[in-house]
């Protein structure tokens, strides 16, 4: 029996808010363990006595490939049971995979690593697939991107903390050949996993919905699934989400080697320095996501993502080509305007899909399984030249990244007849329906949402707006 759905107006301010500062919270979590990622290719290459930066590289693989094989699965699973229970058994999920760290420490096997480094990343999976989506959903669409840019912002404080833990646990006197303290660090997020399962259970957490037309609905059931490829603005958005989040991978999983090794320096960088220098970088990109929240309440989230795009092949180019600090100044300028991409192409590629919503969520997730190869590709190019000149891979993964962002701010500014960057200008857009419009992300329909009951205030996340949409069927589910 489907459950029946509302406006998310229905929601107070507060429910609002709880929801939002819970589903920020498993964005903190994944962050901290995908900042560990890049410094444990460092202190691996030393415990192991690993050949080559390449062979390093194989937990981003098993990490970023769990995208690919668990995210659209599990899309199809939340759509039939909700996002909440998604969350369940993704943190479930993950909790397994951190705690199996502890018997691959114990006996001192890498590829014991590298596959529950992918169960790990599956649980991580399904968590990135409920709450983008949860996330993009809870409140006005045309806001979306800056709801999620500011909920990947805790993500970012967490990238920020794993290499400062991580300097000083993992490279610091006998640890530096040791892993014990990969042990007790990855036990302590199981159980912060754990007690974070245990929590939502008690909290009742409103189950989101994008509400759809009777015309949507019919087209569904007469054309099946063959609609969603018709969704141009999702199947580019796939492909934008997996070249940048590869480039963007392959930056972080190369940085401490590109301190290391970098020319010109006189002393060298060392392993800790390098993981510190690292940690500043990601403290970078998070400033970068804050700033955004800020200014894409005015700018165009498509123009904005081109101008980053753009930004991003330049000082890859940079960094690739200028030696010394001058150089490690340019990675620092790639990492600030990394910054709100992958939130930005996730509300563009996953908006106002109907019925489609929540495995078009899953598929621009599985997009992120980019991260598997761009890594390798980037450590081979290292190992047979330079790290330095490697950085020209990950600046292959950004320039469809700018192509993405300025064929939508174009096609807009085409649909409107004039060319502007301000979200102001999109506003009337919501009411209007054109399937293959790229620039569906300012035109999602109003959001659902269950509300066990709860009484219809006048209130969304950021700014309320008043409902032009077409009558909308009261349930979404089992289609």
């Amino acid at each position: 029996m489907s459950k029946p759905v509302h406006d998310y107006t229905d929601l107070s301010r507060m429910q609002l808010y709880t929801s939002f500062a819970l589903v920020t919270s498993l964005f903190f979590l994944w962050g901290f363990s995908y900042g560990l990622l890049d410094v444990l290719n460092q202190h691996f290459l030393t415990v192991f006595q690993l050949k080559s930066k390449t062979e390093t590289t194989m937990l981003q693989f098993a990490y970023f490939i769990s995208y690919l094989i668990v995210a659209p699965p599990m899309g199809l699973f939340m759509r039939k049971y909700g996002y909440k229970l998604g969350i369940h058994v993704g943190l479930g999920i993950f909790a397994t995979g951190a705690v199996l760290f502890w018997p691959s420490a114990k006996y001192r096997q890498y590829g014991m690593f590298v596959a529950f480094t992918f169960v790990a990343g599956s649980g991580l999976a399904t968590l990135e697939v409920a709450a983008n989506t949860y996330i993009t959903l809870l409140g006005p669409p045309r806001y979306a991107a800056l709801r999620l840019t500011l909920a990947q912002g805790f993500n970012g404080i967490a990238t920020v903390i794993g290499p400062i833990i991580a300097s000083h646990a993992f490279f610091k006197g006998e640890n530096a050949t040791q892993l014990g303290t990969v042990q007790y660090v990855y036990l302590a997020m199981a159980c912060f996993a754990t007690l974070l399962n245990i929590i939502l259970i008690f909290i009742k957490l409103p189950e989101v919905r994008q509400a759809v037309t009777d015309e949507d609905l019919e087209k569904l059931k007469s054309g099946g699934w063959k609609g969603f490829f018709k969704m141009h603005h999702t199947t580019w958005g796939i492909f934008a989400e997996f070249c940048y989040v590869g480039g963007q991978v392959a930056v972080a999983a190369t940085a401490i080697f590109y301190f290391v090794h970098q020319p010109g320096l006189n002393p060298p960088i060392s392993a800790s320095l390098a993981s510190n220098l690292f940690a500043a970088c990601q403290a970078t990109f998070t400033a970068g996501r804050f700033i955004a929240v800020i200014y894409l309440r005015w700018i165009d989230p498509a123009f904005s993502l081109f101008v980053h795009g753009f930004m991003l092949v330049l000082f890859s180019i940079l960094t690739a080509t200028i030696d010394g600090a001058g150089g490690i100044a340019c990675l620092f300028v790639v990492f600030l305007f990394e910054s709100h991409c992958y939130p930005v192409i996730f509300a563009l590629a996953s908006s106002n899909l109907g019925p489609y919503t929540v495995i078009g969520g899953a598929l621009t997730a599985a997009g992120v399984s980019g991260g598997a190869w761009y890594p390798a590709a980037q450590a081979a190019l290292a190992d047979r030249a330079t790290t330095q000149i490697s950085y020209l891979v990950a600046m292959t993964g950004f320039i469809p990244l700018m192509i993405y962002g300025g064929v939508m701010w174009l096609h807009r500014c085409h649909k409107h007849g004039k060319y502007s960057i301000w979200v102001k200008d999109l506003e009337g857009a919501d009411a209007e329906h054109i399937e293959t419009d790229l620039r569906r992300h300012s035109m999602a329909r109003q959001m659902s949402v269950d509300t066990h009951g709860e009484g219809k205030r006048e209130n969304s996340f950021l700014e309320h707006e008043v409902n032009t949409t077409p009558k909308m069927r009261g349930t979404v589910g089992n289609l």
